[in-house]
């Protein structure tokens, strides 16, 4: 700064000079509006709870080398501290620098009811080594969820069986019966939550984690918070940013839900939650775009092109599975389930979650096209073998024996989330006409994310969290949060990124041109950016656009090219969607 001179004789215009010198100073122009700050009554909640000790110990040999595990004590309720508690699991990997240390960065994966202590444990493998080095690495289980004390519905698994077998083993109803079984399920969820999952099921607002992490972020002596989080996680690093604008250092979120459309307003509660995602209509256009391209690419690239129009054997496939299901039998020839064209859906879905997930469409397009010309009956099918035993492994777990333990509570780790956030209709009937508006617009996919909030109707799902935050979404920040939103994301629709971002007044949106589910590790672009914002502040330029690594049939069938893998893996992310498969 170069040095002025001032002649002054009266104090009043000294002291004024002075702070106009330190705001350019401190600026290099004029100087930045000042963030919102953390209101009276949120500051009260979270500022009285002491910090809690983890009591950090090793376990290594349970997650990984350097890997520290610990737990705390936080209140169940924050109107009330020193009353009920509930446990909650962190797991921290420390910087390799610690001489150079810039703080904590908080990870969290997405669900909701994805383990931030998994994530963490995973971050050697996924983060550059730029935030290792720099960054110690925390993830906590969310509340009632994971490694934290869990959320339970039902007395034992068996009775979670018993009451949620439609909704464990059935991707999205189609017909009376199933419909049906499928409404009767989602009402017994929403009672079970309501009375046996209490206290804790009405605790498990994102407010309520967002508020853990705020006094976390004290445990670990930061001023302010750090934070990268995926998927669900850019509701809770939003819900954060908007509760704590003040207190933000550097926020990420990517593959990012609408907030509003998350929580909700009176004039769209009549509109199912998972509805007003969009996430159906982004489901469908990144597999009609996959179908386009490899139509453009040609046989040589995509095997689906050999057999004629992408598109029409496409529509062929639905048609027919929809007349009439075909069954999959195993290599000996046993059956081992009937492929209905929802379940199809939910495989596709699956696929899309990956960026390689063209290839995966491609495959199970084929083969299903293949199995039906041939009768489908006999021919051994073991790809579609294995995603069905991967996607319906928890309702496969929930049958063994009908026995009461382990309890695998992940159904009520989501639904407890979704339904204590946001708005939803009174009657789990009213799914049936919102369904049906979904599938005239995003055909399969609709219905798919749409009955995934069926248990939230609120004449069932009647326990509610006082304090979970319902907006708005429009405090200004005391740092840039970071937007990163993926063209082609099956689940969290790119319109979210664009809403959430021009809501955040002090926010910079970051697009991908990318497949799969988020953005971080699909391209260098994208990663350096996120790299370079986490370590000094600084944001891309603004309407930076990245191009993802991996982009559909652009290598020829059979080329290794085509199966080498990346130069490091993908955040462990958790899709927002009980069932769909997460990529690997």
């Amino acid at each position: 700064m170069t040095a002025v001179r001032l002649h002054v004789r009266r104090w009043g215009t000294l002291l004024a000079a002075l702070s106009l010198v330190v705001t350019l100073g401190a600026t290099g122009a004029s100087a930045a509006p000042p963030s919102d700050r953390t209101s009276r009554t949120e500051a009260a909640r979270v500022d009285r709870v002491p910090a809690p000790d983890p009591q950090w110990f090793d376990c290594s040999t349970a997650f990984g080398p350097r890997t520290q595990c610990g737990t705390v004590q936080l209140p169940l309720d924050y109107d009330q501290p020193r009353k009920a508690t509930t446990e909650v699991a962190l797991l921290k990997v420390p910087a390799t620098d610690p001489s150079r240390k810039l703080g904590t960065l908080f990870l969290n994966p997405g669900g909701p009811g994805g383990s931030g202590v998994q994530i963490a444990a995973a971050a050697p493998f996924f983060l550059s080594p730029a935030l290792l080095e720099r960054f110690d690495v925390v993830g906590f289980d969310p509340r009632g969820t994971n490694y934290s004390s869990n959320v339970q519905c039902f007395r034992n698994l068996g009775e979670q069986a018993n009451a949620l077998g439609p909704l464990l083993t059935t991707p999205f109803p189609v017909g009376d019966a199933e419909t049906g079984a499928y409404i009767a399920s989602s009402k017994a969820f929403g009672i079970a939550c309501s009375t046996t999952g209490t206290p804790l099921s009405g605790s498990m607002s994102t407010a309520e984690v967002a508020r853990d992490m705020d006094v976390l972020r004290r445990t670990v002596g930061d001023q302010r918070l750090s934070y990268l989080g995926f998927s669900y996680g850019s509701y809770l690093g939003n819900v954060y940013a908007n509760l704590f604008p003040d207190r933000v250092r550097a926020v990420v979120i990517d593959g990012v839900l609408d907030p509003v459309a998350w929580a909700g307003t009176p004039a769209t509660a009549g509109i199912p939650q998972t509805q007003r995602l969009k996430s159906g209509e982004a489901a469908s256009k990144a597999l009609h775009e996959v179908l386009a391209r490899c139509t453009a690419a040609g046989p040589e690239f995509c095997a689906l092109a050999a057999l004629g129009d992408p598109e029409t054997v496409y529509a062929d496939i639905i048609a027919s599975l929809k007349a009439e299901p075909l069954t999959i039998v195993d290599e000996t020839g046993e059956p081992v389930f009937v492929l209905t064209h929802a379940t199809l859906i939910s495989f596709l879905l699956g696929d899309l979650y990956a960026p390689e997930g063209y290839s995966y469409v491609d495959q199970d397009l084929t083969l299903v096209a293949t199995l039906l010309a041939a009768g489908g009956t006999t021919a051994t099918s073991a790809p579609l073998v294995e995603k069905y035993e991967a996607l319906h492994a928890t309702a496969q777990r929930s049958d063994a024996f009908g026995l009461g333990f382990p309890y695998d509570n992940s159904p009520e780790a989501f639904q407890s989330v979704l339904c204590t956030d946001g708005l939803n209709p009174a009657r789990a009937e009213r799914w049936v006409p919102a369904a049906a508006r979904a599938d005239a617009v995003a055909p399969g996919f609709g219905p798919l994310w749409t009955w995934a909030s069926s248990p939230c109707a609120s004449s069932t799902w009647t326990v509610r969290d006082e304090d979970a935050y319902a907006g708005p979404f429009t405090r200004r920040t005391a740092a840039p949060v970071l937007v990163v939103g993926n063209y082609w994301d099956p689940a969290t629709s790119y319109d979210g990124a664009v809403a959430a971002s021009s809501l955040l007044p002090n926010s910079r949106l970051l697009s991908s041109d990318s497949w799969g589910h988020t953005a971080y590790g699909t391209s260098a672009c994208v990663t350096d950016a996120v790299d370079t914002y986490l370590l000094r502040a600084r944001t891309p330029a603004p309407g930076t656009v990245c191009t993802g690594d991996v982009q559909p049939f652009t290598v020829p069938l059979g080329s290794a090219e085509r199966r080498a893998a990346p130069e490091r893996a993908l955040p462990p992310v958790v899709p927002p969607l009980p069932g769909a498969l997460p990529r690997s």
